[in-house]
């Protein structure tokens, strides 16, 4: 440590900045000179000053949670010297920077609502391959496959089913209910650079559907020139495989001010049988994607942001035969064509203290599918070869808005930032099989205006406060959704915090309700109730969240209650059958709560050992009991929802060229309505499943080419270590294909190459 003192009496100060690796301001870090015992704090653009500093060198130290602490000497030789620190290295994403809770940007640590944050490299580490795979890493969300013939999934958030959950892209509300089936194993891992999860109500942001909580998934975007290729091979049970071959590309020009990125995705898996009933319990899938996005800085304060992607999907389960889907005894067989994107133009004015943005975004999906059993009599199976079960799927989402976002620096002696905004969604959906005189042909249009205010109040205190407004098309009244959020700053480490929020379902069709479903011999099928009228909701959280951290770890937890109240809540019921097989219909039931707890753990070693855990323990219940099936009894609790269900993941990097990954699941025991009619499980009853654990594993090595100025990365694994896959499915063509539960593979093997810029 260096003094030189030049005169005794005189005095200067240091003044500067301090902000993170991707240029933003960071707020209350502590900068200090040790051997004067002097300290300050940077405010919230990042701004410090130390004062009354006698002339000479000092050692100035610098440090920030989850940050590695930055040290450096500075000569005070003027009245006033300047000083702008980069702190680098984030030893665990404490205070990343998020969107999806507020809709304007808020570092974790500061935003009053939880956001759970999955980023590329972790879905990397976790060998994923899409964004369904890798949602069940997450605190309080489990992914479940739902058909053992076309295994389309579903996400359920705090013991929520998938329509209570709204998935963004980039933000934007596009994910239809037709892409609600199919879409989360369609996006490929390559082509996201992180998922934001916020649990709990979020209507007042969102509209409609965001009950549960919402998912927001955002692509890649450029950063800087470079390019990877990953190419992976997997052995499902060593009966089929699964071949993947992945790119990405980015061009940045040398100003900084353009970019484009790139990705493309190539995936073929075949068929696995599970119980040898020449029946696949996996689809074959091929499936081929690819997109851009691109951004353009007219300025320091303007910018354009543009994406387009296409995804290509033909999948096919059932009778595993070459034939034709109309001559196999049972199958089911859908082409997906599905185009989307999104545009977003932002200005920032008023110093900086003010942005407008104006956005739209749009998808459209176009799927032929079949779904049917070969039948037994002849004339039967004279209509069957005139007519096929064929059908044509279309769904249109549009959506157009502006967000206005006002900084009032001396808002009643603090800082607020209000917001206001309008959107307009419109979703077309038209879903038809002719010979099962099946038809869903609705348009949904939603006009809804929010506002919000995020007030820091007190120095310790932030108070979110909004509202939004919606106008639906199939509601007679508008509806209103506030939400309050709180959050108190005990320490630079610890923060609690309290949320209230509202929020509803419209009377339209979900993803789940455009499944038909083999069972008892036919297919079942989902009706709306003529007077299905909207579902309303009160969420309540609340959580403590606290994290210690030293220059070489961090460890922390966050704990999180949460209570959720439906009103007229929609359930399935069965009202009878027809010639095709069972008819259900959606209708408003009794009242229903969801209650529980979730816990997250984490730690974090010198960035060698990362460990990520989170366990949920929960209730669904219906104030009254709701019958599933004729003649099984009715129960009050929710169906495919365990009380108690988690994840955890440990990484380990003990230096730059390997990293090793172990990661688990856990689900626990829950009820699944199961209809007969299979060789092997001929009557209706209700089964109560036992839990099961999943347990995966990666190794991977790199190789650092300079010379060629690439590395490449070898690795190799297996999924699913213990085989805790179903054992009990039904066999034959007459089986009930919803009644699926567990991991969504067996053990599986894999092995792969990637090569990319360093």
């Amino acid at each position: 440590m260096l003094i030189g003192f030049i005169s005794f009496g005189q005095t200067g100060k240091v003044v500067g900045k301090i902000y993170d690796s991707n240029g933003l301001p960071l707020k209350s870090v502590s900068v200090a000179i040790p051997l004067l015992k002097m300290s300050t704090k940077s405010n919230e653009l990042g701004k410090f000053a130390l004062e009354k500093i006698p002339y000479g060198t000092w050692e100035v130290e610098v440090k920030h949670i989850g940050f590695n602490a930055y040290r450096d000497s500075i000569r005070i030789e003027h009245v006033s010297e300047t000083r702008d620190i980069r702190l680098d290295g984030s030893i665990f994403l404490l205070d990343e920077i998020v969107v999806t809770g507020t809709k304007t940007f808020k570092r974790k640590t500061e935003s009053p609502v939880i956001v759970n944050i999955l980023d590329s490299k972790t879905l990397d580490n976790l060998q994923v391959c899409n964004l369904s795979e890798g949602l069940k890493f997450q605190p309080g969300l489990r992914v479940e496959t739902d058909c053992q013939t076309c295994n389309y999934t579903q996400l359920r958030m705090n013991g929520l089913q998938g329509g209570y959950s709204q998935i963004l892209i980039n933000g934007r509300p596009i994910f239809s209910p037709l892409m609600g089936l199919y879409g989360m194993e369609q996006l490929p891992v390559n082509m996201i650079e992180k998922i934001e999860v916020v649990r709990g109500g979020g209507s007042s942001l969102y509209g409609s559907s965001a009950i549960g909580g919402t998912v927001n998934v955002i692509t890649k975007l450029p950063k800087q020139s470079g390019y990877e290729v990953n190419s992976f091979y997997q052995s499902i049970d060593g009966k089929t495989s699964d071949f993947n071959l992945g790119g990405n590309a980015t061009l940045v020009n040398e100003k900084g001010n353009a970019g484009t990125s790139f990705f493309f995705n190539k995936r073929d898996r075949g068929f696995y049988d599970a119980n040898g009933d020449n029946f696949s319990e996996i689809p074959k899938i091929e499936n081929t994607s690819f997109g851009i996005n691109s951004f353009y800085q007219f300025s320091e304060n303007q910018k354009l942001e543009v994406s387009l992607s296409n995804l290509n999907e033909y999948r096919f389960g059932g009778e595993m035969t070459k034939k034709p889907a109309y001559l196999t005894l049972q199958s089911e067989e859908r082409t997906h064509k599905i185009w989307m994107g999104s545009a977003d133009y932002q200005i920032n004015f008023n110093q900086d203290k003010s942005s407008l943005i104006f956005y739209t975004a749009f998808q459209n999906t176009n799927r032929k599918h079949y779904t049917g059993i070969f039948p037994d009599s002849p004339e039967e199976i004279e209509n069957h070869l005139k007519n096929p079960p064929y059908g044509d799927s279309k769904t249109t989402t549009l959506q157009g808005g502006f967000q206005l976002n006002h900084e009032i620096s001396n808002f009643l002696n603090h800082r607020n930032v209000l917001t206001i905004g309008s959107e307009y969604v419109s979703d077309k959906v038209y879903d038809e099989i002719p010979s099962y005189n099946y038809l869903v042909d609705q348009h949904t249009k939603d006009w809804g205006s929010f506002f919000q205010s995020d007030w820091d109040f007190a120095d310790k205190f932030n108070l979110l406060s909004g509202v939004r407004v919606d106008k639906h098309n199939l509601l007679d009244k508008v509806i209103v959704s506030p939400r309050v959020a709180l959050l108190y700053k005990h320490a630079a480490n610890t923060q609690f915090r309290l949320s209230y929020g509202t929020g509803f379902r419209a009377p339209q069709a979900f993803d789940t309700d455009l499944h038909i479903a083999f069972a008892g011999g036919g297919v079942s099928r989902v009706q709306l109730a003529p007077d299905l009228r909207e579902e309303r909701s009160k969420s309540f959280s609340g959580s403590v969240n606290y994290d210690k951290a030293t220059e070489k770890w961090i460890a922390g937890f966050t704990l999180e209650g949460f209570y959720t109240q439906l009103k007229n809540a929609f359930v399935l019921e069965e009202i009878g059958t027809d010639d095709f097989g069972k008819v259900f219909e959606k209708r408003n039931g009794n009242n229903a709560k969801v209650a529980g707890t979730t816990l997250e753990l984490r730690a974090n070693y010198n960035k060698k050992v990362q460990l990520e855990t989170g366990f949920t323990l929960q209730q669904s219940k219906y104030e009254n009991p709701v019958s599933y099936l004729e003649g099984i009894e009715a129960t009050r609790s929710f169906l495919r929802t365990p009380d108690e269900y988690g994840f955890a993941n440990l990484n380990i990097t003990p230096n730059k060229r390997w990293t090793i990954n172990l990661n688990y699941v856990y689900t626990g025991k829950m009820k699944i309505a199961h209809a007969g009619g299979a060789d092997n499980f001929p009557e209706d009853q209700m089964v109560h499943t036992k839990a099961f654990s999943e347990v995966n594993s990666k190794v991977s090595h790199t190789f650092n080419l300079s010379k060629f100025k690439n590395v490449i990365e070898v690795y190799a694994g297996v999924k699913n270590i213990f085989n805790a896959y179903q054992h009990d499915f039904d066999i034959g063509k007459n089986r009930d294909s919803n009644y699926i539960y567990g991991p969504n593979m067996p053990r599986t093997f894999f092995v792969g190459l990637k090569i990319k810029t360093p």
